[in-house]
């Protein structure tokens, strides 16, 4: 399946939900939605202090130490060994480069323009599985396609949600640098259906995030702050490894269970709404009107390139 949050992970396929799945898959999408979103504003609130790359990098550490007794307790750490290759290769497009690029891209962007970029995540999804495994989206799902980039099109053609002391190369870069990442969640997704299909998706996880870890260790060594950060940064750092990731994974996790994945999928359309409402709240981001209009697009777009929503094309009566 393809994925989302900043992020949505690249897992195994998960079967369908049951008939008799309760509505408590709706509490689910509701928390991973918010825990998501909140991801956004942590993110810039470390990569401030942080840097980027070390930022990125003591995320993933912080969900590893978090999943990996998880993973142990269940008797994974067999099956983890066994597909190390594969989970630590996946970790690197699944959260060491995209974790690293939406931190860059916070330096000069609002965390609640980021969240909309990200929700285009799904769309390069399609994409990525229609380049590798030939899955050519038809009818609506094309048409969600040209309707979502043009969205992001539409938002980068303006400076709203820019920082105040950000230069318009530096937006322009931030954008690129959004959609680098929701590209990379594409390629990830495509890559755990080709090697990592049938692996249980909490080894899939763990083992990604040991992998981006291990990525991004001399990186984030080389360019780690000169200055202490400070007990605000590495909070903020501490709750985007430990709720934004590791718990945020074993959400997912059940909710592809109970609800089946084109369910979890809508989970990118509450993502940018919580990460708006955080940046407002507590940072003072202004939400512009064209923000607005432009994620509506992308969302509506979303909608229709994941299938979520479809039309119908007319049929030619019959002679």
């Amino acid at each position: 399946m393809s994925t989302t949050n900043n992020n949505i992970p690249a897992t195994a396929i998960a079967p369908a939900a049951p008939a008799s799945a309760s509505a408590a898959w709706l509490v689910d999408l509701v928390l991973l939605g918010a825990l998501w979103g909140a991801s956004f504003l942590f993110m810039r609130i470390g990569a401030a202090e942080f840097g980027a790359l070390p930022a990125a990098a003591v995320r993933v550490a912080i969900a590893s130490l978090f999943l990996l007794p998880i993973a142990l307790l269940r008797g994974q750490g067999p099956t983890i060994a066994k597909h190390w290759k594969a989970s630590f290769a996946v970790g690197v497009f699944n959260s060491g480069l995209p974790f690293a690029l939406f931190c860059f891209a916070l330096l000069s962007i609002n965390s609640g323009l980021a969240a909309v970029l990200n929700a285009t995540t799904p769309m390069f999804g399609a994409l990525v599985a229609w380049a590798w495994f030939r899955e050519r989206p038809a009818g609506s799902r094309i048409v969600g396609l040209v309707i979502g980039f043009a969205g992001v099109a539409m938002l980068a053609s303006r400076s709203a949600g820019v920082h105040a002391g950000a230069t318009g190369h530096a937006a322009l870069w931030a954008v690129l640098a959004c959609l680098g990442a929701c590209l990379c969640y594409g390629i990830s997704a495509s890559a755990t259906r080709r090697h990592l299909g049938g692996v249980p998706a909490l080894t899939t996880a763990t083992g990604s995030q040991i992998g981006a870890t291990l990525f991004l260790a001399i990186p984030a060594f080389m360019l780690w702050p000169t200055q202490m950060p400070s007990l605000r940064a590495w909070l903020a750092l501490l709750a985007l490894g430990v709720a934004c990731t590791g718990i945020a994974y074993i959400l997912f996790f059940r909710l592809l269970v109970r609800a089946g994945p084109a369910r979890a999928l809508t989970v990118t359309f509450l993502v940018p709404v919580f990460a708006l409402f955080y940046g407002a709240v507590f940072l003072d981001e202004h939400i512009t009107q064209w923000m607005l209009i432009c994620a509506a697009v992308i969302v509506c777009g979303v909608a229709l390139s994941t299938g979520v929503v479809k039309f119908g094309w007319p049929r030619k009566a019959a002679a």
